[in-house]
């Protein structure tokens, strides 16, 4: 079965995720619900944050720990977590679109390298292309969660190496190894923590990491960064002018607002994203 949004209102959203009819925060949901109240009552699960970031499932009927639902062409592993995550953010699914064409310049013979990879679910996208990707996520287990997705999607090369570790630390020794790549896909979060415990402040480890970015590129080929955010006061123009400085003036811009569309005909801003390439 697959995921969809069905409503928002009220600083919530009203998911089907595969069978199950879930709710969660949307903090910038100010408008009333366009469905009916009863479309929201039919929830099996509802989320709420608490103020130290963290929060609660209030569960309506028994759930599996872990499912599956499709969406962005993929069959993924559904999980609901202490954060209020379930193992995939919607939004991103223009990035894969992006990533799986002729426009990415993916494909045999090409690197890609999603660092803030999360469930893998970008990485396969760069994957089917028959590109060779490199996933990067601090989280041992969210390795695992990818590579849980990657069996699901047998249509997916196994071309995907997966690595747990802090971001700075890899990409400065990928530019020792003399490792370049065509591609480099970024999704910060804005705090956050390596896999031995260092500290990732967005404000200040994203310029400095777009830097080494730009350095991991391939001389006389075509390259490409895709920068999204979801962090409060990172617009596309902020995003576009850190790039611009790390980069370089020369390339082509393609800047958008992240958003999921509804069941309803409307559609949830969720994030920004910025496709950079030179």
């Amino acid at each position: 079965m697959k995921y969809a949004l069905l409503d928002s209102g009220n600083l919530q959203k009203l998911e089907q995720v595969g069978e199950y009819r879930l709710i969660r925060p949307a903090l910038n949901a100010f408008w009333r619900p366009a469905l009916p109240r009863r479309e929201w009552e039919a929830a099996d699960a509802v989320f709420t944050r608490d103020i130290s970031g963290g929060g609660r499932w209030s569960f309506n009927r028994k759930m599996p720990e872990s499912w599956t639902a499709e969406w962005g062409g993929f069959t993924l592993k559904i999980k609901p977590t202490g954060f209020g995550h379930l193992g995939f953010f919607a939004e991103q699914y223009r990035n894969w679109d992006f990533f799986r064409s002729a426009a990415s310049g993916l494909g045999e013979g090409a690197r890609a390298l999603n660092l803030f990879g999360y469930s893998g679910v970008g990485s396969m996208a760069m994957a089917e292309t028959g590109a060779a990707v490199c996933h990067l996520d601090a989280s041992r287990g969210m390795i695992e969660w990818g590579q849980e997705n990657l069996k699901f999607n047998p249509q997916v090369p196994p071309a995907i190496r997966w690595i747990a570790d802090d971001v700075n630390k890899f990409t400065q020794r990928e530019l020792r190894r003399g490792n370049f790549y065509h591609l480099i896909a970024l999704d910060p979060p804005t705090f956050g923590r390596g896999s031995s415990g260092q500290v990732w402040k967005i404000e200040d480890d994203l310029p400095k990491l777009l830097g080494v970015c730009n350095r991991l590129r391939e001389p006389g080929r075509p390259f490409t960064v895709i920068l999204s955010c979801h962090s409060p006061g990172f617009s596309c123009l902020v995003l576009e002018r850190l790039l611009e400085e790390a980069c370089g003036r020369g390339g082509r811009f393609e800047s958008f607002e992240m958003t999921i569309p509804e069941s309803t005909g409307r559609e949830l801003p969720a994030g920004v994203s910025v496709r950079y390439t030179v």
